[in-house]
Order: structure tokens, then sequence, then C-alpha cells
């Protein structure tokens, strides 16, 4: 069996923050989305790819913790006993 699954990247910004949603697609990905936000120092200069990287980083991390809970409740659902699931 080959899968292959894709991250999709989509940001919203205003002046002061970054917003990130990280959603998967491909054959049997999982529905579950990650979010990751990043705020600018009103003090530091305005750099938006400092702020997406942040904040993509954010919604990665949060997507890779969605998908473990999301096989653990597959894992309790067949076995009918408790998945202990770490990062």
């Amino acid at each position: 069996m080959k899968n292959r699954w894709n991250i999709y990247l989509a940001f919203e910004e205003d002046e002061q923050r970054t917003a990130c949603t990280a959603t998967l697609s491909g054959e049997g990905a999982p529905d579950v989305r990650g979010h990751g936000y990043s705020r600018r120092n009103p003090q530091d200069e305005p750099d938006t790819r400092i702020g997406e990287e942040i904040a993509a980083a954010r919604a990665c991390s949060n997507l890779a913790h969605e998908i473990l809970e999301k096989a653990a409740g597959d894992i309790e659902a067949r076995t009918h006993r408790p998945a202990h699931l770490s990062v």
C-alpha cells in the first residue's frame, strides 16, 4: 500500500498577528486540522515571512497532535482499552 498525504497551509494576517490553518488532503487522510498563531511585538519591524514561519510551525505541531488523538481514538474503538500515544 502506498499513500500520500499533503499538508496545505492557509494564512490570515493583520498588522499584529498571523494565523495559520494546516489541513491534510489525500486518500485516507484523517479529517483533522491544526491551528497556529504568531504575534508581532509592536516594537519589532514588520516581517510577514517570520510571522508565517512561526504560525506554520505551530499549526503543524498542533496538526501532529490532532493526528495522534485521532489514531488513539481509532485504537480505543478497536481494542476497547485506553491508548497511550505520545509525540
